[in-house]
């Protein structure tokens, strides 16, 4: 046992009965000072090589279709750069919704946002009008990037841009008299600002609003890379697949966390989605992926298909608790898979 201001702690658990609680037991991790001005989007490209990853940044499930890293890059800037000639009224500390299935702008899309200090809201897409109005209501959205498909569903009033309309494509590729040497937040946002805001299901009431800020992203990445370089478990091409919708809090953080690590991201695009589980599973064998993000639902279709995944060493299951059963069938259906469990 060993002692701390927390009281006595468990030094194989981390365990302190003082508190009833469990103290991290690995080293602090090497974080940028609180007090400089800092997104998330700008730690994340820090933390790129130069010259920056040769495979893909984003990746069609369904069709291939590929994004590089060069081409990420200048579309988020392009998209900045819009942003701050107002070409896009929204500035620091707005709120922007996001009402949109999966697509490979999306990434694109809340990097941007970010960088720019502005607020990201993304719902589920499949909500009703009514549940879409009193969620934008409860963020204080003043503006919302959805696509056809969605767009009836926003409030009368509120000013949208359509993600497959020309004009948003055009905003990807216009530097607005953006300097591409330029730092790309502008050091203007706190890190204790707010990021994103982010929905609970609702499972046991109503629909609740959670804001995080730029710090916890730069945390949670920061302590995912210090663990990949200390078990040396990342492999030069890594090709993630997120399991998550990119509305959801899992899904959200690890679309963002693929492209700090220099992944390539497998986005489950609407057409690849449909599929459902086999669809994700055979997108994970055609493109080889080496780690999947998913729920507890789907890691349990995973030990129960016959698919063969020989490409993949890790699953990092979260969302909600994964039971006992599951965890230990895991193992036995991929013996070559580390199965993570995250809360």
């Amino acid at each position: 046992m060993s002692s701390s201001a927390h009281g006595a702690i468990d030094a194989r658990t981390g365990y302190c009965a003082t508190t009833k609680s469990f103290i991290s037991l690995r080293g602090p991790l090497p974080l940028p000072p609180a007090d400089v001005p800092l997104t998330f989007p700008a730690f994340a490209l820090s933390l790129l090589p130069s010259p920056h990853p040769a495979h893909p940044a984003l990746l069609d499930a369904a069709t291939g279709e590929a994004v590089s890293y060069p081409a990420f890059l200048s579309q988020v800037r392009a998209l900045v750069g819009a942003l701050r000639s107002r070409v896009v009224p929204l500035g620091r500390g707005d709120v922007a919704f996001v009402l949109a299935p999966a697509r490979l702008d999306v990434p694109v899309l809340y990097f941007a946002l970010l960088a720019a200090g502005v607020v990201v809201a993304p719902a589920n897409p499949a909500l009703t009008a009514g549940e879409v109005s009193r969620l934008v209501s409860l963020s204080g959205a003043s503006f919302a990037f959805a696509v056809s498909a969605t767009a009836a569903k926003l409030p009368a009033g509120l000013p949208t841009i359509l993600l497959d309309s020309p004009h948003f494509r055009s905003l990807l590729h216009s530097d607005h008299g953006e300097n591409e040497s330029a730092p790309l937040d502008a050091g203007a946002v706190c890190q204790s600002a707010t990021a994103t805001i982010l929905y609970s299901s609702g499972t046991t009431g109503r629909v609740k609003a959670a804001a995080v800020p730029h710090r916890s992203f730069i945390a949670r990445a920061a302590g995912l890379r210090a663990l990949h370089v200390k078990v040396k478990s990342r492999k030069a091409n890594e090709r993630t697949l997120i399991g998550a919708p990119m509305f959801h809090t899992m899904g959200f953080f690890f679309t963002l966390n693929g492209l700090a690590q220099g992944s390539t991201t497998v986005v489950m695009t609407e057409a690849a989605a449909r599929a459902g589980l086999r669809g994700m599973l055979e997108a994970a064998r055609r493109w080889e992926v080496t780690e999947i993000m998913a729920a507890p639902p789907v890691v349990l279709g995973m030990t129960k298909d016959g698919c063969r995944l020989t490409s993949l060493v890790r699953v990092i299951c979260g969302g909600a608790p994964l039971p006992g059963s599951v965890a230990e069938q895991f193992p036995r259906r991929f013996p070559h898979v580390d199965l993570y469990r995250q809360m």
